[in-house]
């Protein structure tokens, strides 16, 4: 098929594009770009001629659909690295394990450093919390009290009161 042959587009895809052509040359384009322009369009709304045999339709759908698949085994193993992380029970070796199993061969590397990345961030963030939440629990009300009044002490020391 010559370059620039329109016999792979529908009667419909023809109709469109010289409807464009026609506003375009309203427009005040020349013949030539206006003609460029509707096929364009023509080819950016539906991927090409829709005609049977014609071979843009397929090789847009495989793209279409590798792009989608590797997106979702991106997601997938990110989730079932998620909860062992946050169980702190995670270690680099289980995340790689779950992340080269969902991931496949060639996402497998991103998606291990992305899921060890978030699982060392989400202990790293349970672990300050369960420290700042022991310290505060440690301290009695007693202690409280005492220090509480040892400062004001200091202050009215400070001012010449007591």
């Amino acid at each position: 098929m010559p370059r620039g042959d329109k016999s792979s587009y529908t009667d419909k895809q023809k109709r469109t594009a010289e409807h464009i052509e026609e506003s375009e040359k309203a427009r005040g384009r020349s013949e030539a770009t206006a003609e460029r322009i509707a096929w364009a369009t023509v080819n950016k709304q539906d991927g090409g001629g829709k005609k049977r045999g014609s071979a843009n339709k397929t090789a847009a759908k495989t793209a279409k659909t590798s792009a989608t698949k590797k997106a979702a085994v991106k997601k997938t193993a990110a989730r079932k690295a998620a909860p062992n992380a946050a169980a702190g029970k995670a270690t680099k070796k289980t995340v790689t394990k779950t992340a080269k199993k969902t991931a496949g061969k060639t996402t497998a590397k991103t998606a291990v450093k992305k899921t060890t990345k978030k699982a060392a961030k989400k202990t790293v963030a349970k672990q300050a919390t369960r420290k700042s939440a022991s310290t505060t629990a440690a301290r009695t009300p007693a202690k409280k009290t005492a220090t509480k009044t040892a400062t004001t002490g200091a202050r009215k020391r400070a001012t010449g009161k007591a």
